[in-house]
């Protein structure tokens, strides 16, 4: 799972990426035209996962990861954008918004005032705009295909055509391709093309310290405005510095400010929403182990996701719920009390399970 960073210059993108990654990256070196983009890892904290490594004890311990990205979008250059700088941007699954509230006058906003409204209106058009770039190459390069195209080909050039120009009629009425409506298999066509409006968006407000009190009113006052985009407020360099401190005094810090839970985990966890992601555990070989997969997936196709090896093997999957196995303190007593179930490939595989898998290849 990868989540992108984007935002306006100035509004604290890279002290969001630091806070949520453990990094120590300058907060003001990072060009907004840069082409690599920082990238890091946030290692996802479960507390049901530390229950099972309490209980069973293991000599590894494998967290499940979130991958971020820190990159720039050049402002009303969407257009125009191909190449690396694009491939970097598609290869998210979802985008974090940062949008600035905090007030500073030693780091003036480009536009010379704060308005999160417009900045979350802003950078919607700024993807839309990529989008459109995406779509106004393609349909060149369709037409000129038509051209010398046989029949066959022809018929599907043209559905990919009116396809595409309902799609990008779309963007320019200021409908992102996520809130289009679109068949199965117009939705598996569209994929091919990683749009970027296509992709879900939390939008994360950037508080002031000062303003951290008024938190859950900006998300619910621009949450009115944009009602399809879910919203979250935080102090991006505050969680950034209590991220470089020792977890205890970290936690002390956090009951004295009253700031309560950590910022990076209330947004690991709305990007596990955002995206629909469960986790699941795996036990064997003296680890416990956190797998991150999408909703709904079969107990083949989870196999897979540790080795291709079992998924092509798989016999059948052995399986309880954390909180099961917790209650009965062990393996042997959820045994003898019937908890674990012998499923087939076709289960659909629960947040929380713990799951041995059978296979033989």
């Amino acid at each position: 799972m990868q989540i992108g960073i984007i935002g306006r210059a100035k509004s604290g993108k890279t002290t969001l990426f630091n806070a949520l990654t453990g990094g120590t990256l300058s907060t003001s070196a990072y060009s907004p035209t840069a082409m690599e983009p920082n990238i890091g890892v946030a290692r996802v904290p479960d507390r049901r996962q530390d229950e099972l490594v309490a209980l069973l004890r293991p000599g590894k311990v494998t967290l499940a990861e979130v991958r971020y990205m820190d990159v720039a979008i050049p402002r009303g250059k969407g257009r125009e954008l191909a190449g690396e700088l694009l491939v970097h941007l598609s290869r998210n699954d979802a985008f974090l918004n940062v949008v600035r509230v905090f007030e500073d006058e030693a780091i003036p906003h480009p536009d010379g005032s704060i308005e999160p409204g417009r900045d979350m209106a802003g950078m919607e058009l700024e993807l839309a705009f990529v989008d459109l770039g995406i779509i106004e190459r393609r349909l060149a390069r369709i037409t000129e295909t038509l051209r010398g195209a046989r029949a066959a080909e022809r018929d599907s050039l043209l559905r990919e055509q009116a396809l595409l120009s309902r799609i990008g009629a779309g963007l320019e009425g200021d409908l992102p391709v996520r809130e289009q409506s679109l068949t199965d298999d117009e939705r598996k066509i569209v994929e091919s093309y990683q749009f970027l409006t296509a992709k879900p968006v939390l939008v994360v407000f950037n508080l002031g310290e000062d303003q951290l009190d008024r938190a859950r009113d900006v998300a619910a006052e621009y949450g009115q405005r944009f009602p399809r985009l879910p919203a979250t407020g935080l102090c991006a360099k505050l969680e950034m510095e209590l991220g470089q401190l020792d977890p205890e005094e970290a936690v002390a810090f956090r009951m004295d400010l009253g700031t309560g839970e950590p910022a990076r985990n209330i947004i690991i966890r709305r990007s596990f929403a955002l995206l629909d992601m469960i986790t699941f555990f795996t036990t064997a070989s003296n680890e416990v182990r956190a797998w991150t997969v999408k909703a709904g997936i079969t107990a083949v196709k989870a196999a897979g996701k540790i080795h291709t090896d079992m998924e092509r093997g798989f016999i059948r999957a052995e399986v309880i719920h954390q909180a099961d196995l917790l209650r009965c303190g062990g393996y042997a007593e959820a045994r003898r009390q019937g908890l674990l179930r012998l499923e087939g490939k076709n289960y659909a595989v629960q947040d929380g399970d713990v799951i041995t898998f059978l296979f033989n290849v």
